[in-house]
């Protein structure tokens, strides 16, 4: 278990959206904010340890009201951002380890948790810590990448593993891989094989699947956890990612999808990863800042 110096809450020119006290308490806020700095096996741009302090300070420029749903939801719902998790040395199943109590932590104490990265390969521990309290848990994953390698440069912990590690702890047709285009044959072979429900960009762009945000839907559980990583957005709009792929995501459908998957199942918690800030280039930061915004909002509907 995290000490209590963990749980406290972090001041609003530190903390998510730029609270006040009011509404960023750490007992009265229902969502808690927890930043996980971990870089340890990117493979081709780096960065993504400064993801989450860019994260945050583009939220200072979010603004609290969303025209489209009509509502304040941090002042709802309040939200508490806790203090960044402290790596040190630890590395591959060490820092897991270290996360994931974090993250159990906080959900003990009736927080709905949303993990900023850091690299992709943290989020296999809040899935793991939330699939203890959610037995039927499915997870969806916007991502240019399958991550569904047995390891990658000799290291089962890496980010290009995440999912593969994630199907060791869960039944792979319970995972929903959303803009896939890049991948090895052996995850091609793996999603076959092992039943992982994939939608490739390729069959989002074909026209073939005019409604594909309601086949999401459908392969769903009604207890969803998110994990975005932001390379599965288009370059166009999130440049600022370690492995950029043409033909991705737009804003407007991953909204909806992740709006349509806030009205019709429970959101029960999420990850945002690998944003690997560029010097100068702000619109990806404020890009993602947004979109955690936007998932807090879809997973508390009115």
């Amino acid at each position: 278990m995290a000490d209590s110096a963990s749980f406290r809450a972090l001041p609003a020119r530190s903390n998510f959206l730029g609270l006040d006290a009011r509404h960023s308490r750490f007992q009265s806020s229902r969502i808690a904010v927890l930043p996980a700095p971990y870089e340890h096996t990117v493979s081709y741009g780096g960065g993504t340890a400064r993801g989450p302090s860019a994260i945050v300070r583009a939220s200072h420029f979010v603004e609290f009201y969303d025209e489209e749903l009509d509502r304040e939801l941090c002042f709802e719902t309040g939200i508490v951002t806790v203090p960044s998790v402290a790596f040190g040395r630890r590395t591959n199943r060490s820092a897991l380890q270290l996360l994931e109590r974090r993250v159990e932590g906080l959900l003990e104490r009736e927080k709905w948790v949303m993990t900023l990265g850091g690299e992709h390969t943290i989020s296999f521990a809040p899935i793991a810590a939330h699939l203890r309290r959610y037995p039927d848990l499915s997870v969806l994953q916007l991502d240019a990448h399958s991550d569904l390698r047995n390891s990658y440069q000799g290291n089962i912990y890496s980010h290009a593993s995440v999912m593969a590690r994630v199907c060791e702890i869960l039944e792979p047709s319970r995972l929903v891989q959303v803009g896939i285009r890049a991948q090895s044959i052996d995850e091609a072979r793996f999603i076959r094989e092992r039943g992982v429900r994939t939608l490739y960009a390729h069959q989002i762009r074909s026209g073939n699947h005019p409604a594909w945000q309601e086949s999401v839907l459908a392969n769903l559980s009604d207890h969803v956890y998110v994990s975005v990583d932001v390379d599965g957005l288009d370059p166009s709009i999130m440049p600022s990612t370690g492995t950029p792929e043409p033909n991705g995501l737009l804003w407007a459908e991953t909204v909806r999808l992740l709006r349509l998957v806030g009205e019709q199942k429970k959101i029960v918690g999420c990850d945002l990863v690998e944003l690997a800030p560029v010097r100068g280039v702000v619109h990806p930061d404020l890009t993602a800042a947004k979109l955690a915004y936007k998932l807090m909002n879809f997973a508390f509907p009115r």
